[in-house]
């Protein structure tokens, strides 16, 4: 009768350790949602292609507020998804925008690229993921070929780097509220140089995606 009960026993040990799993996976409700996000942002990153810009003028996140406009010029030809051309010097028109990551109360600039000036005098909606930042090129002209940070690629869904620039931070991903938060690593002020190099990955906003912006 003991040997009996000790077998049952087992068998129920053994039963429950090989549905532990299987709850743990029900019990948690971020996992279905992290794979289905990261699906949705697969989807979106096909829809996008690898662009270069500096920027116009510096932006300095003491002096800059909420819906504040800015611009970066395009260093290369892009042909974007739906079949638009972007061509060289095409001007891309972002906003400062707010973000709810948390940094201690340091510095910080998030931006979201929303349009792209044609030099027909069209204007196109656009969403953008900022893959890398670098300083201004030694290259005055700006020329197709200018150096810059790493080209992004279909595979970069998110970016978290540290030190784009002195203590300076990139956090970014496709599919996000913005287009990327920049954020002191110290209590020093975010700022970029009139200049200063960004890989994109652009898409025209209306593409076809199974994510969100």
């Amino acid at each position: 009768m003991k040997l009996a009960y000790t077998l049952s026993l087992s068998t129920a040990v053994v039963s429950l350790a090989l549905l532990a799993p299987q709850l743990a996976r029900s019990q948690d409700p971020n996992m279905s949602s992290t794979s289905g996000n990261q699906a949705a942002e697969q989807q979106e990153a096909k829809q996008m292609v690898p662009a270069q810009v500096h920027l116009a003028k510096e932006l300095d996140a003491q002096k800059l507020r909420q819906g504040d406009k800015f611009e970066a010029i395009l260093d290369n030809k892009v042909h974007l998804a739906d079949g638009t051309e972007l061509t060289h010097g095409t001007v891309l028109v972002g906003q400062v925008v707010t973000d709810k990551m948390h940094s201690g109360g340091n510095s910080r600039l998030a931006l979201q690229f929303t349009q792209a000036k044609l030099r027909d005098g069209k204007v196109i909606p656009i969403e953008a993921m900022i893959a890398g930042v670098s300083g201004p090129s030694e290259n005055v002209g700006y020329t197709e070929n200018s150096a810059g940070p790493p080209s992004w690629t279909p595979g970069s869904l998110q970016v978290d780097e540290i030190g784009v620039q002195p203590h300076v931070d990139l956090h970014s991903r496709v599919g996000g509220a913005n287009s990327g938060v920049l954020i002191s690593s110290t209590k020093d002020n975010v700022k970029l140089a009139a200049g200063s190099r960004m890989s994109l990955a652009i898409a025209a906003r209306n593409a076809e995606t199974t994510g969100g912006a």
